[in-house]
């Protein structure tokens, strides 16, 4: 028997794919010294009848040797000696082959339990998985400034916190990025084509009243007609300053600050704004704004003006603007706050001084090429180039990532860059990931680090199957939030227990537990690839995958731990677990699973695989703790207690409590409860500990 120091403890403990990989990586070496680079395969066996893990390289080891003058005929042989040639180890109770060359290991139950004991006694910090990198970017949530956030930059936020905090967990220095819309990258394009708009419009105006005064009037005079060509040059210019060099969407951009900013304006006079109430409902704001802008001319105009004086650093349209900025940054704290969620801003304008000199460096390799007017980097296989300059030498958003991307590379040292939008971007990351590559700043090769990914994510469906919408608005406003947690708290009352759920529970953290547990989770559980439905019904249930199941299920082995009257901390230190029973054997494995639960949902980014290992594991303790026939428990339940509405949660109670096996149960419980409760933490949840 090995003897283990405490240091050597808490670096083996809980990592129990990693060891058996270790002990296979030995054994390969023993077996085919010819082929040094095989990484196990190992998994949990699918089939519980032959083990616990099977290891699934010999059919692969067969194809590299086979022909090669081997003594191996098959892979059945080849999974034989690798069998008899593992190390000797205190965890593998025995392993079998199983045709054509799977290798079953059944894993000691000794081991097991004193690896849950270990975790109790050091914390499950114990277990946190070990990844490839020490530092990486999560670059989530992004809502626009002057917006209020939309369905889209809630999913952002949400999956990104849970990735942040997985990642956290797994020992890797997270930088937490909100690369939020302040308009920046629009200030340079704006600020050339002030002049040309305004000779356009003006050129534009003269243009038609000679165009009507030539067709109106029989006077064919050559100075007539000179008067209309030079203005339909204005009016050309206009167009194509406007339409052609810089796209419709830009323009819009633009305006639409001028607009706010004159609305402001015609609201407060003194273009103070006392406090955030002043304005209200800053997507109200907005949409009174944008309805004067498309129906008033007169107010159209002055807001034109308005984006010109924004642009030419005119004191009072800056501090207008400021304003309207930070009033947008406090009602995204506010949301951020009731998600629990932290994160750091650094917008499109941070980078706008880094521009210049990673387009440069991309020149000097020779990527960027002039295409039509406007510098470009032409991606193989796709149809249009990556626009990294425009045609009126202003930048775009391909700028602005690629030089976010250089600055997270070389300043920040982070070694993965997670983007989390939308599925619709995809392809534009992928454009500025390929670019990237090819300059070099990133390896050619996926697997290896550096590395950056785009998360992306479905849409969220309303139950008529179409696009989520909240009051015809497609966003969701700071009262829509407050309604929707309103809602969600009196439906879980409603729904578990009728009166006991939630209105009597005991929590810590935020304080928002409903919104978190139920609409957190709703998102979370599915695979964020795919769209999926929002339905207050089945975020409700309080059986299946639901945030209020699991809620009960942890506050029910808190129950069974407090019911006890039992120190459960003296207990760690003078106790033992012992997983003598089949369905202790099952929870036990469970739990040993997590830390290669948390690396699996990491390396795919998949924060659903962290809630179904949760609600699996919530289905084994309910298992454990209910189907046992323990001693003694059905002696302390008469008939009148079993009449009782409680006798369910008594007869689980007694079924460890009062057991001969009391205190080990009692600490599988404990065990149980921490795993969960780390699985609350890392998905940004908070639990319930008592009903």
């Amino acid at each position: 028997m090995c003897q283990y120091t405490i240091k050597q403890d808490l670096q083996n403990a809980g990592r129990l794919k990693q060891q058996l990989e270790k002990l296979f990586e030995e054994s390969f070496r023993t077996t085919i010294p010819d082929e040094p680079d095989v990484e196990p395969a190992i998994a949990p066996c699918q089939d519980p009848k032959f083990g616990d893990y099977q290891c699934n390289n010999s059919m692969g080891l067969w194809a590299k040797v086979k022909g090669k003058g081997t003594q191996f005929k098959c892979p059945y042989p080849i999974a034989e000696a690798i069998m008899k040639n593992l190390p000797s180890s205190e965890m593998i109770e025995s392993c079998t082959v199983s045709r054509p060359g799977f290798i079953n290991v059944i894993l000691s139950k000794h081991w097991m339990a004193r690896s849950i004991h270990k975790m109790l006694i050091y914390g499950i910090e114990t277990w946190a998985p070990e990844l490839p990198v020490k530092r990486a970017v999560v670059d989530f949530s992004s809502p626009n400034i002057a917006k209020e956030m939309h369905v889209g930059h809630l999913r952002s936020t949400i999956i990104g916190d849970t990735l942040a905090r997985m990642l956290e967990y797994s020992k890797v220095e997270v930088l937490r990025r909100n690369h939020v819309g302040d308009w920046g990258t629009q200030v340079h394009t704006s600020l050339k084509l002030s002049m040309p708009m305004l000779l356009g419009l003006l050129g534009m105006k003269r243009g038609v009243n000679a165009l009507r005064k030539m067709l109106t009037t029989p006077s064919n005079s050559i100075e007539e007609y000179n008067h209309f060509q030079i203005n339909l040059l204005f009016f050309l210019l206009f167009i194509l300053s406007n339409f052609i060099l810089q796209p419709p969407d830009d323009i819009f951009r633009d305006l639409q600050f001028g607009m706010l900013i004159e609305y402001l304006f015609e609201k407060f006079p003194s273009g103070e704004v006392s406090d955030d109430q002043a304005i209200g409902d800053l997507e109200a704001f907005y949409k009174a704004s944008k309805q004067r802008f498309d129906s008033d001319p007169v107010f159209k105009e002055r807001a034109q003006k308005a984006v010109v004086s924004l642009q030419g650093g005119e004191e009072k349209y800056r501090k207008a603007w400021a304003q309207i900025c930070e009033i947008s940054r406090r009602g995204y704290e506010r949301v951020y706050q009731r998600l629990g969620v932290h994160i750091e801003e650094k917008g499109e304008s941070f980078y706008n001084s880094y521009i210049p000199g990673a387009l440069e460096l991309l020149n000097e390799k020779g990527l960027i090429e002039e295409s039509e007017g406007a510098r470009v980097i032409f991606i193989e296989g796709k149809n249009i180039p990556l626009i990294v300059v425009k045609r009126d030498g202003g930048y775009n958003y391909a700028s602005t990532d690629l030089a976010a991307l250089w600055y997270r590379l070389n300043e920040e040292k982070a070694e993965w860059i997670i983007y989390l939008t939308d599925v619709g971007q995809r392809e534009h990351f992928e454009m500025v990931f390929t670019a990237a590559k090819r300059a070099g700043w990133l390896p050619a090769e996926d697997y290896k680090y550096p590395k950056s990914t785009h998360v992306g994510f479905g849409l969220v469906l309303g139950e008529d199957g179409k696009r989520f919408e909240l009051a015809a608005a497609e966003e969701w406003t700071a009262e829509e939030l407050d309604r929707t947690a309103e809602a969600v708290g009196y439906g879980a009352v409603n729904t578990v227990e009728k009166s006991l759920f939630l209105q009597r529970s005991e929590h810590t953290g935020h304080p928002n537990t409903c919104l978190s547990l139920v609409l957190l989770y709703a998102d979370l559980k599915n695979n964020r690839t795919t769209n999926y439905t929002f339905s207050f019904d089945q975020m409700l249930n309080d059986k299946g995958n639901t945030a209020v199941y699991l809620l009960y299920a942890h506050a029910r082995i808190c129950s069974i731990i407090r019911r006890s009257g039992k120190d459960i901390e003296e207990l760690k230190k003078t106790g033992t677990v012992e997983l003598a029973h089949a369905d202790e054997r099952v929870l036990g494995l469970r739990l040993l699973q997590f830390p290669e639960i948390v690396e699996e949902a990491c390396t795919n980014l998949l924060p659903n695989v962290l809630c179904e290992y949760l609600y699996s594991l919530s289905e084994n303790s309910t298992r454990f703790y209910t189907s046992c026939q323990f001693l003694n428990a059905e002696k302390l339940i008469n008939g009148s207690v079993k009449s009782r509405v409680c006798s369910k949660l008594l007869l689980e109670y007694l079924q460890v409590v009062g057991s001969a096996e009391e205190t080990s149960r009692l600490l599988l419980c404990e065990a149980t409860a921490v795993v969960m409760r780390q699985c609350f933490y890392l998905l940004g949840l908070t639990p319930v500990y008592k009903i």
